[in-house]
């Protein structure tokens, strides 16, 4: 598959976990660690879909993704579900917080209950993840963090406060945890993805007038698709992004 034709040895055989790795960006992530031959372990609460994947990612690539169902919004199930994870190697080399829930609702019309589910999903696991993470990898001095973060806030999307609020945070939750735990040799960076056409988006948000003006903002004047920040992940799982830390990589066509 051209698209992850770059090769990152050093992933053949790590324990990597993924959360929200069912559909659209996660799972082509989940694809793409196990082209690398990754023991990559995902997360999600959408069972049928996550069932289809392994089966289809395993055809694929030869390496089947490891599969458990979890809500990351039930703290102790998720560090459960990551300590797991390393069990398969007695290590984790790289955790990707992708999960997330763009819930469009206007400010004005957002509950309590609201605000804390989305915070829940949208940064709060990302911390507890992170931090679970960090005790099973400083033994070891090394490993990596990905975070998600979002253009959305800097757009000021219509009626996604509370998600531009998580996805804002994202990047100073990176920054202090890159400074925290970077003396345990632990890298901590966010990837900022861009307008990603994910089957989803299209079907939810994305006609082909918002579409035709999307690309028209990007530099690229293509379509950017879930392998693109997929191949981001490769980049800052394994040892070649060894000098970076702390860090936004924005993965957007140049959005302008």
């Amino acid at each position: 598959m051209a698209a992850y034709a770059t090769r990152y040895p050093d992933l053949k055989g790590q324990a990597v976990f993924v959360s929200g790795g069912a559909t659209g960006i996660g799972a082509a992530i989940v694809e793409a660690l196990c082209w690398q031959g990754a023991h990559t372990y995902f997360v999600d609460i959408d069972e049928e879909s996550a069932e289809a994947l392994t089966a289809s990612v395993g055809e694929k690539t030869g390496t089947s993704p490891f599969f458990h169902r979890c809500d990351v919004t039930d703290t102790a199930a998720l560090e459960d579900a990551i300590v797991r994870a390393s069990e398969v190697t007695g290590s984790l080399y790289a955790l990707v917080n992708n999960a997330a829930r763009d819930l469009r609702v206007p400010a004005e019309k957002v509950t309590e209950k609201d605000w804390d589910d989305l915070v829940a999903i949208n940064l709060k696991h990302q911390f507890f993840a992170a931090q679970t993470a960090y005790r099973l990898m400083a033994p070891n001095g090394t490993g990596s963090i990905i975070n998600f973060g979002s253009i959305a806030p800097g757009q000021g999307v219509r009626n996604l406060s509370v998600y531009n609020a998580c996805k804002a945070g994202a990047f100073g939750l990176t920054r202090s945890l890159a400074r925290d735990f970077g003396e345990a040799g632990i890298r901590v960076n966010s990837i900022v993805p861009g307008a990603i056409l994910t089957p989803r988006q299209l079907r939810d948000w994305i006609d082909p007038e918002t579409k035709k003006g999307v690309i028209e903002r990007q530099c690229l004047k293509r379509a950017m698709q879930e392998d693109d920040v997929a191949e981001m992940v490769l980049f800052l799982a394994s040892n070649a992004s060894r000098g970076c830390t702390a860090q936004e990589f924005r993965v957007d066509g140049g959005n302008i």
